[in-house]
């Protein structure tokens, strides 16, 4: 097809580190190198610097959400001119801004659901059935925002949302994702088997299930990523628990091959990236018997187990360790050539 002008509008982007941000880091990249011209507005910040076809808009610190920032877009003015698709991936203000602008300029909308938002909301008010509350009344409004779009779609079926939504896995990068010769932690002090968890360290990633899991765990355990519940981690950790800074992009694959098994008990994800990373860097997955891994997680890569259940998690891990799976191949299904293949396919219809 011939060279779009893409606008994609995002509340999460650098210097914050999540799967949506290296998720559309990744699509542009894909993207351009077919032929399309792809800019991202974001919330700016200070610690980092846009790169081309990057646009910031002003924005503060996140006061219930630490390490995110919330954009104040003021008008238009810095939106591309000329854009033929806009592409929305979150239902805060800058995903607002760019829904407002393809309906004043008569421009196909599409929508990428990334985060169960409502779902992150007990660690931002005071109690349990305020958040359920507040949730409820989220739902039916961001319900109303989707049914502006034209095309919506999200990585797998967990979604709750009130829309039909196409299936678009978020994509793997296959040739930078794979099993690496050395790994660094090679070098670190730790006993093996290695079972290890990366990502973001807050309430709805349940990482304290993993501290739990070491206890009775007789290897050693790598935790690496920053959030709001680090400190809690960090305090509860046990001596075989290694809690590290998120790594440089670069160093993930050593990560993902350097341990045995990757495990993850989050409630949070809509398709859980870093799994399927560490799948193509041939490592096995234990993750909770939730959603999205009820859907992602089979008997090629990884084994379930019962959410909470510490005794559960212990065997299911153990179980993994023992045996022998085919990684690689359940994370091509999520290969990102075929992602973009089918976001050229969508841009089309709209």
């Amino acid at each position: 097809m011939d060279g779009l002008k893409i606008g994609f509008f995002t509340d999460s982007y650098f210097p914050e580190i999540d799967g949506v941000t290296y998720t559309l880091k990744l699509w542009k990249e894909r993207l351009e190198q077919r032929g399309h011209e792809v800019f991202i507005v974001y919330p700016g910040s200070k610690r980092y610097n846009p790169k081309q076809g990057e646009i910031p808009v002003r924005s503060f610190p996140n006061p219930v959400y630490s390490g995110y920032n919330v954009a104040v877009p003021l008008g238009y003015g810095k939106v591309p001119e000329g854009l033929d698709i806009v592409h929305c991936h979150g239902p805060a203000l800058v995903g607002r801004l760019g829904r407002r602008y393809a309906a004043k300029k008569d421009l196909p909308k599409v929508y990428t659901h990334h985060t169960p938002v409502e779902e992150y909301l007990e660690q931002a008010v005071p109690s349990k059935r305020l958040a359920n509350l507040i949730a409820k009344l989220y739902l039916s409004i961001e319900n109303r925002f989707l049914s502006k779009f034209d095309v919506v779609t999200a990585s797998t079926g967990r979604m709750n949302r009130d829309v039909e939504a196409k299936k678009l896995t978020v994509g793997i990068n296959m040739e930078f994702f794979e099993p690496q010769e050395d790994s660094f932690l090679e070098d670190m002090d730790i006993e093996s088997p290695v079972v290890g968890y990366s990502g973001r360290i807050s309430n709805e990633k349940n990482v304290d299930q993993i501290c739990r899991l070491a206890e009775e765990f007789e290897g050693s355990v790598v935790i690496v990523g920053e959030g709001p519940d680090r400190p809690r981690i960090e305090k509860e950790a046990g001596d075989n628990v290694t809690v590290m800074d998120f790594l440089d992009r670069e160093k993930l694959p050593e990560f993902y091959t350097g341990i045995d098994v990757f495990v993850t008990a989050s409630t949070g994800d809509t398709l859980g990236l870093s799994t399927l990373e560490a799948n193509a860097c041939g490592t096995p997955v234990a993750a909770a018997d939730v959603e999205p891994f009820n859907q992602t997680i089979e008997p090629e890569n990884g084994e379930r187990f019962e959410l909470g259940d510490t005794e559960d998690m212990v065997r299911t891990v153990e179980k993994t360790l023992k045996n022998n799976y085919q990684t690689r191949k359940a994370a091509e299904k999520h290969c990102v050539k075929e992602t973009i293949d089918m976001l050229e396919e969508i841009y089309k219809e709209v």
